[in-house]
């Protein structure tokens, strides 16, 4: 405990990381407030009753999971960042794809802000797409009645260019989170939209385990022991590494050597990070939308596919994750470009002749340590499906895995790496005794 607070003020000590911090949790706290606020033409009292009685379920879930409840609430936040998360991952894979991109890509400071500049202008196509969707989805029944009748006339013009400008606004507070405080600002801002939910699940699942005759506290308390396992567990996923070793020759200019030195390729066990659960529950998704309105009288495959612990969905998706993460795995690592870059700096791998031989083989090294990555990955999404067989609340079960468990653990230890990093200059001890905090390092030529 003493050396918490040491640590603790350390961390204070520190004026810059300290200014951090500080703007940190203030954006945050505006976003927050911001999924409070009711979109005008909606009576707050009816929107409350008809977010009770609905039940939220399959791709709504998700959505709400992301905005941190402000879906359900009919907020001005509604949306969230996720348009923006759309757009972004779009870009991302066009800029694989497509060879023009890559070399916008290449260009350095001015291809990225371009880039970025198009995401922006997609971003806006895109939410306004998904304004008019979610306009539809508050006309349904059960939602209609909430919607203030001489309002109506003007309810989806008014809503579309609201629901725009807020996500808009969040983008916004994901940049200035990302230029003048501390860590990846969508992902906190997306971690914060979970973390909102944590405390009313954990209330939930307390009360209905309280109700339970025969050691219901007991089985709580179980709960959460098998959680902070899950949770240690993802950790060293996401931080697990193979290291290749690779020697850089050594050089001699003038009266001083360059190279010589032995140092690693590491190797993401999970290179592919939540995005091939992404992908999976996208897809496995698709057919809840035949009838999300009235999922209730939904049958055969749309009440499969919405049913999470169910066998078969949890099958389907297990095999997706899989083979998504050898996919987006495949996109994002390049291994013949390293092999270039490797031998453009003067660096082989021991034992393995440079050019296309050591491409081979890290390709080869790639591909065994993707397979237990990818079944590991799939064992974590189908979790909360595990855990609601198994009694636990649908909303708590959530955080037994998935995309929300995952993306938790990667910005806190995103957010750790930086911490420590500021620690570390000013001559300060570390965060852990034992190493330093990894984070979630992307593997790619630039690491050489």
């Amino acid at each position: 405990m003493k050396k918490l607070f040491e640590t603790l003020k350390n961390i204070w000590s520190i004026d810059e990381l300290r200014d951090k911090i500080i703007v940190t949790l203030a954006l945050v706290l505006t976003y927050r407030l911001g999924t409070h606020i009711v979109l005008p033409g909606i009576d707050p009292n009816l929107i409350e009753a008809a977010q009770k009685n609905a039940g939220g379920g399959g791709l709504l879930n998700l959505f709400d999971m992301f905005a941190g409840g402000a879906f359900s609430q009919a907020s001005i936040l509604a949306l969230g960042i996720m348009p923006y998360i759309s757009a972004s991952i779009f870009m991302q894979l066009m800029t694989i794809l497509v060879p023009q991109l890559q070399k916008i890509q290449k260009e350095g400071e001015s291809g990225r802000k371009k880039i970025n500049q198009w995401t922006r202008y997609l971003t806006v196509i895109v939410t306004a797409f998904q304004a008019g969707a979610y306009v539809a989805y508050l006309n349904s029944p059960g939602y209609a009645e909430a919607i203030i009748p001489a309002f109506k006339p003007y309810f989806m013009f008014t809503t579309i260019i609201i629901l725009t400008a807020g996500t808009l606004f969040v983008m916004w507070l994901g940049e200035r989170i990302q230029d003048k405080g501390l860590g990846n600002g969508t992902s906190i801002i997306i971690m914060v939209g979970i973390l909102a939910r944590l405390p009313q699940s954990l209330i939930q699942e307390f009360g209905a385990k309280s109700e339970r005759a025969g050691g219901g506290l007991l089985i709580f308390l179980i709960e959460i022991a098998i959680l902070v396992a899950i949770i240690m567990g993802l950790i060293i996923l996401v931080q697990g590494v193979r290291k290749i070793p690779v020697n850089y020759a050594k050089q001699i200019i003038g009266n001083r050597q360059f190279g010589g030195a032995r140092q690693f390729l590491p190797v993401k066990v999970n290179s592919a990070g939540v995005m091939p659960i992404i992908f999976a529950q996208a897809i496995m998704f698709l057919p809840t939308l035949v009838s999300f309105t009235n999922i209730d009288s939904a049958q055969g495959i749309v009440r499969i596919f919405n049913d999470h612990s169910n066998f078969w969905y949890m099958l389907v998706y297990s095999v997706m994750v899989i083979g998504f993460t050898f996919l987006y795995t495949a996109l994002i690592f390049n291994p013949k470009q390293i092999s270039e870059d490797l031998k453009r700096n003067n660096g082989f791998i021991p034992g393995v002749k440079p050019g296309q031989p050591t491409a081979d083989y890290i390709g080869a090294v790639m591909d065994k340590i993707t397979l237990p990555g990818a079944i590991f990955l799939a064992v974590v999404g189908i979790m909360p499906g595990f855990a609601q067989r198994l009694g636990v609340t649908q909303g708590f079960s959530t955080f037994f895995g998935g995309t929300s468990l995952l993306i938790m653990v990667g910005v806190v230890l995103d957010t750790l790496q930086q911490i420590e990093t500021y620690l570390l200059m000013r001559q300060y001890d570390g965060l852990m005794k034992g190493g330093r905090v990894q984070g979630r390092q992307t593997v790619s030529s630039s690491a050489i």
